[in-house]
Order: C-alpha cells, then structure tokens, then sequence
C-alpha cells in the first residue's frame, strides 16, 4: 500500500525522506516556537525585554540550524561539502558586507550600552520616535506620525541620542506675557495657585514662576514645572490652555504688540 513511499525522486533520494525531512522541520519549527516562550514566559521578570527578544531569536535560529543541517543528507545534500562553498561565499560575502559587519558589531554596542530600550521616545539622527524593536543589524522607530523607520546600528551608535524616556521624570516651560498695566505679583500668585491644584504636576522639584524680561510690549514671566514623563505631554498641553483662562478671568491680559508713534515735533504722541 505504501509502496510509492520507496520511489525515488531525484538521486537516492526517496519520497520517505522527503516526508520525513518535511515533517522534521515542522517539528523543528514547532519546538522553536514552545521553547521561546516557554522561554519568555521564565525569564520575562529576570532580563529586559530587548535582551529576552534577543535571546529568543538568538535560541530560535539555532534551533533552525541544528534541523537544516540534522535533515540535509535526507534530502542528498552532504554538509561538509556545503559548508567549504558556505565559507567560500561568507568570504566572498564579507568583503563586499563590510557595512553589515559594522552594523552587527554596533548592534552588539548598543546590547551592552543599552542607551536605548524598547519602548523609549527618542531621536536619533534627527528621527523621532518610539523605539518599536532593537535587531542585530537595524533599529526600528515608528514616528509620532505613524511611520515606520528602519535605523542602522552603525548609524545609531555613532550619532547622538536623545532619549526622552530614560529619566522619570521631564521639565517643560511656558513663557506668558502679560500687560505692565497688570499687577505681576498677583499674575505670579494666580500661575502658582493654578499648577498647585494641577493633579500631574509634581511637587518636588518644584515649580517656577518668575519675571524673566522687562519687554517692550509686555513682562514675561517664564513658568517651569516638573511633570511624570509618561504624562509629559498630556500636562504641557493642559496646563497652558488652564493658565491662560485662569489669568483672563482674573482680568490680566496678554498685551498685544504695542508702538508709540510721534508726530514731528509736536509734543502730543499717539499709541498703537
């Protein structure tokens, strides 16, 4: 009945052992997938999530490997002879690779520096961003636009890198100005009560408030506050639509710019 399976295909070999080299790696396959996570699932409280990735790549193709090369000679392929033309080409491919080799060689930098983490909102080579997955060769960011951008690691180890991420907590600042008619102190008292009621503002390091320039229209008061960087922005855009509704309704102003024009030499001048 399954006499067919003794049939020869090309060579010695037979439609046995290309079934059984098929089914081997699935098998393999199969055996990659439950040992990384069962792997993920271990260690997930223990490394971080860029190195676990890694690692679990790294275990994943290895397991691949040691298939490929278990199932070659039933399919008529001797791995000895495969891996002097595999070294040949590598040689060949390494002269002509010596970006990808720089690259790797980053890659594993950039593992051990760790100036950046899964998750973190950089900017690298003036390419701002999450930062979606750390490879071997490339880093991946996808921007506050939604794009996917593919990064060297060449280029991300040598370029400067702003990570906003990395300290907890992140600094952002207002300048307001208001009219020299306008009482500053009591402008100064109006900001401060506001961002004291303001739930995502921290109190420590504490805020600023001050009178920072005498301008010709207006005096500027420059406000500094600390929020949580994982709400950084949310706070920004918050607070100064607040400010600004709160100091309006006390009746304080922002001065739109003003000019004092003179009429020759008449001592009567007009304001704008």
């Amino acid at each position: 009945m399954f006499g067919w399976l003794d049939l020869t295909v090309y060579g010695k070999v037979t439609w046995f052992n290309l079934i059984m080299a098929v089914l081997a790696f699935f098998v393999g396959l199969l055996a990659s997938k439950l040992i990384t996570i069962q792997m993920r699932r271990a260690l997930k409280e223990k490394i971080s999530k860029e190195h676990l990735e890694m690692l679990a790549k790294i275990i994943s193709y290895g397991i691949m490997i040691i298939v490929i090369i278990w199932i070659m000679p039933n399919i008529g392929i001797e791995p000895s002879g495969l891996m002097v033309a595999g070294g040949i080409v590598a040689l060949a491919i390494g002269f002509a690779s010596q970006s990808i080799i720089g690259n790797l060689i980053s890659g594993l930098f950039l593992m051990g520096e760790r100036p950046v983490k899964i998750g973190d909102f950089v900017e690298i080579s003036g390419k701002m961003g999450v930062v979606e997955d750390i490879h071997i060769i490339s880093t991946s960011i996808r921007t506050l636009d939604g794009l996917y951008i593919r990064i060297p690691n060449e280029t991300v180890f040598t370029s400067s890198i702003t990570n906003y991420s990395s300290n907890p907590v992140r600094r952002f600042e207002y300048t307001v100005g208001i009219r020299y008619s306008d009482d500053a102190m009591e402008a100064k008292r109006i900001i401060l009560d506001v961002i004291s009621k303001y739930p995502l503002v921290l109190v420590n390091p504490p805020p600023q408030v001050f009178v920072d320039n005498l301008g010709d229209n207006s005096v500027d008061i420059i406000i500094r506050v600390w929020a949580p960087a994982s709400v950084w922005y949310d706070a920004y855009m918050e607070l100064l639509l607040i400010i600004k509704t709160v100091i309006e309704a006390a009746g304080i102003e922002i001065p739109f710019p003003q000019r004092v024009i003179w009429h020759g030499s008449s001592e009567t001048k007009e304001q704008l």
